[in-house]
C-alpha cells in the first residue's frame, strides 16, 4: 500500500502563472480534509479552482483504506479544498514558489497555519508580509493571530515532525549565484511517514554540480543512496530546460544532460553502498586467514553492476520552463521528460521517468 498520496496543483517552472509550483500531499491512510501538506505554494487557489471544474472528486475525502468507491463522493471548492492544509514546505522564496501562499494568506481562514523552510527562506518571505509588498499576514512570535507562522528548519541532520506522523528532514542544495549575492540556497527535503518509515525526496530549484561554486547535490544523493528503492522510490526533481541548453544560460537550474549526471551519481552511491555491504557479508569478524580470505575472494559472487543501480525508483520531472515561443507541437514537460529517459535508458540506469501533469494524482 502506498504510504502518500500526492496532487500537483501545479508543476511548472513559469513565466505563466496558471502552473506553477504547488503539491498537496497527505498520509495514504488519512482523509484530505484530516492532514494535508502543502509542498510548495506557486500556484493556489485560482489552479485548484480550474483542476476542481476539470476533476471533481480530485480530493476525494476517504482515506485509501476505505475501500469505497469514488463516485458519489461531495464535490468541494477550491476554498475548502485549500483550508485543508495544515501547513506549508517551501523550499525557497522566489515568487514562484510562494506566490499562491502570499495571495491566499489573508483568506485562509481557520487555524493558524506554519511555514516550514530555512531561516533566510523565511527571512526572506516575511520581508513580503512586511505591510507594504502585502500585508502583515505572517510572523516569528507564535503568541501573534496572524495567520501565517515562519517556523524555521535547521540542516542539522534530524527529522522534525511537521504535522501527524509526518516528518522532514532539510538538506541545502545551490540554485546558481545571483551577481553580487554569492551562492543562492534552496533546499531538498526528505518526507517520512513516521509509522512506516517511507519517504520520498523532494528538490527545491537546483544546479548541477558539474558548474556548481557550492556543489552540495552529492550529500543529498549519498543520503538518499542507502534508502533507495525500499525505503525511498520516489524523487521529484527539477529539468527546467529541454536538451542543448548552455550552461551559462541555467541560471541555476538543470537541463537532461545535467539531470543524467546527477542520476549517474546517486547510482555510483547505490552501488558503492551495495559493494561495501558485499564486502562485509564475504569477509566477516573472525575470518582473518590469508587463504581463508582468498578462499572468500575467489568464491564470493562479484559485487553488483551499475547497471539498474536505480531500478525500482520513480524519477519525477518537475519545473520546465513554458514553451512560450510555441516551438514544440506537445507540452514542454513532455518533451524534456523524453529526453531525460532516452539518455538514463542508454545508460542503463534503470530508473522510471515521469512527466508529472498539472492535477496529477501520485501514490507514492
Amino acid at each position: 500500500m502506498p504510504a502518500f498520496d500526492l496532487v500537483a496543483l501545479g508543476c511548472g517552472g513559469g513565466p505563466s502563472e496558471h502552473n506553477l509550483s504547488s503539491y498537496i500531499f497527505k498520509l495514504s491512510d488519512v482523509a484530505w480534509k484530516d492532514g494535508a501538506v502543502a509542498l510548495e505554494a506557486g500556484s493556489g487557489l485560482g489552479a485548484l479552482s480550474s483542476l476542481l471544474r476539470l476533476q471533481p472528486n480530485l480530493f476525494d475525502s476517504r482515506p485509501r483504506q476505505s475501500g469505497c468507491p469514488d463516485s458519489g463522493s461531495p464535490n468541494y471548492s477550491a476554498a475548502e479544498v485549500y483550508s485543508w492544509i495544515r501547513c506549508f514546505l517551501i523550499t525557497h522564496s522566489h515568487l514562484d514558489h510562494v506566490n499562491g501562499l502570499i495571495l491566499s494568506a489573508g483568506s485562509l481562514g481557520g487555524p493558524r497555519r506554519q511555514v516550514y523552510g530555512a531561516q533566510h527562506t523565511l527571512e526572506d518571505l516575511s520581508t513580503i508580509f512586511s505591510g507594504r509588498i502585502w500585508p502583515k499576514l505572517a510572523s516569528w512570535d507564535e503568541g501573534d493571530p496572524l495567520p501565517l507562522l515562519l517556523s524555521a528548519l535547521s540542516a542539522n541532520g534530524h527529522y522534525r515532525s511537521i504535522a501527524p506522523d509526518i516528518s522532514v528532514r532539510m538538506m541545502p542544495i545551490s540554485h546558481g549565484q545571483p551577481e553580487g549575492l554569492g551562492t543562492y540556497e534552496c533546499a531538498a527535503f526528505f518526507v517520512r511517514h513516521d509509522r512506516n518509515l517511507r519517504e520520498f525526496l523532494f528538490f527545491g530549484d537546483v544546479e548541477p554540480d558539474t558548474i556548481s561554486a557550492n556543489p552540495r547535490n552529492k550529500y543529498v544523493w549519498r543520503e538518499a543512496a542507502p534508502k533507495i528503492p525500499d525505503t525511498l522510490s520516489a524523487i521529484f526533481i527539477e529539468c527546467s530546460y529541454p536538451s542543448g541548453r548552455r550552461d551559462d544560460l541555467l541560471y541555476g537550474h538543470l537541463s537532461p544532460e545535467h539531470l543524467l549526471a546527477e542520476l549517474t551519481c546517486l547510482a555510483v552511491e547505490v552501488i558503492n553502498g551495495r559493494t561495501q555491504a558485499y564486502r562485509g557479508q564475504a569477509l566477516p569478524a573472525g575470518s582473518s586467514s590469508p587463504a581463508r580470505k582468498k578462499q572468500r575472494r575467489d568464491t564470493a559472487p562479484p559485487p553488483p553492476s551499475p547497471r539498474g543501480a536505480l531500478e525500482g525508483l520513480r524519477v519525477y520531472i518537475i519545473h520546465c520552463k513554458d514553451d512560450i515561443h510555441g516551438i514544440y507541437d506537445r507540452p514542454i514537460h513532455h518533451v524534456v521528460a523524453d529526453e531525460v529517459r532516452t539518455l538514463v535508458d542508454a545508460r542503463g540506469l534503470g530508473a522510471t521517468i515521469i512527466a508529472v501533469d498539472q492535477g496529477m494524482q501520485i501514490a507514492i
